[in-house]
């Protein structure tokens, strides 16, 4: 049974907010954003989440913002990692009334092409995730220590948590806004792999239906990757902490 019913969306409503974290992407904010452009619906809105980016992306985006009417822009003061980027992303995407919230990564590993396709899949289930390791889904340009780290990681998740998920480190992501509003992401302390591992098992937890479809990931063309051993080794010691802690929703305590 899902854990929340569906709320009646007003035309007025914003359909669907896609979140997306920057931190020195001026190279690939500009061309993502108008690749966005594209593949989005007239009630859909795309929210940049700059973490005070010394290379100017902010300022990039204040730009596109007054040049493109379906962007925003939030500016945050340091870099705090990915996941709070994305607990800021959250909290201002359902203050606009969105019925879905995105996840995705500004530098094209995930394909704006397939946005649309986590929207569809939404329409029958709760929380959708790109994944990388279902039937027609895959890497692209990964070192093979890269990608044994990826599987690894999964696994390794998904074997501790006991849940059925093949991709529980992705971070391309479409929630209904029942599934934020449920799992409580701002108390979530993790800030890499950690927290798309954590926010997936407490939409389980919760009783929402969760889907996999296919996509294809590929390595970043231009930037630094954000990739580093300390977001490996949060996720490595956090997920026995959440099988420990067997997080489940306020309203059920």
């Amino acid at each position: 049974m899902r854990a929340a019913s569906r709320r009646m969306r007003n035309d007025s409503d914003v359909r669907a907010c896609v979140c997306l974290p920057t931190y020195n992407e001026r190279e690939n904010l500009e061309p993502m954003l108008r690749a966005l452009g594209v593949v989005l619906g007239p009630n859909d809105r795309v929210l940049v989440i700059d973490d005070d980016s010394p290379d100017g992306t902010g300022d990039i985006a204040e730009r596109l913002k007054r040049e493109l009417a379906f962007v925003d822009v939030l500016h945050r003061e340091q870099k705090e990692g990915l996941g709070r980027a994305y607990i800021a992303g959250f909290e201002w995407a359902l203050e606009q009334g969105a019925e879905l919230v995105l996840e995705m990564d500004c530098d094209f590993s995930h394909n704006p092409a397939d946005v649309p396709r986590l929207i569809e899949a939404a329409a029958d289930a709760d929380l959708v995730l790109g994944s990388r390791y279902v039937a027609g889904g895959g890497t692209c340009n990964w070192s093979p220590v890269r990608r044994a780290i990826s599987i690894g990681g999964s696994f390794y998740a998904r074997t501790l948590l006991h849940v059925p998920i093949r991709d529980l480190t992705g971070g391309f992501k479409c929630y209904r806004r029942q599934v934020i509003e449920a799992i409580e992401p701002g108390t979530v302390s993790a800030r890499g792999y950690a927290f798309q591992i954590e926010t997936t098992y407490r939409a389980l937890r919760a009783g929402f239906l969760v889907k996999e479809i296919p996509i294809v990931f590929s390595d970043r063309a231009a930037g630094g990757s954000k990739m580093g051993k300390r977001i490996v080794l949060e996720a490595i010691w956090k997920v026995p902490v959440m099988k420990f802690r067997g997080w489940r929703p306020s309203a059920m305590d």
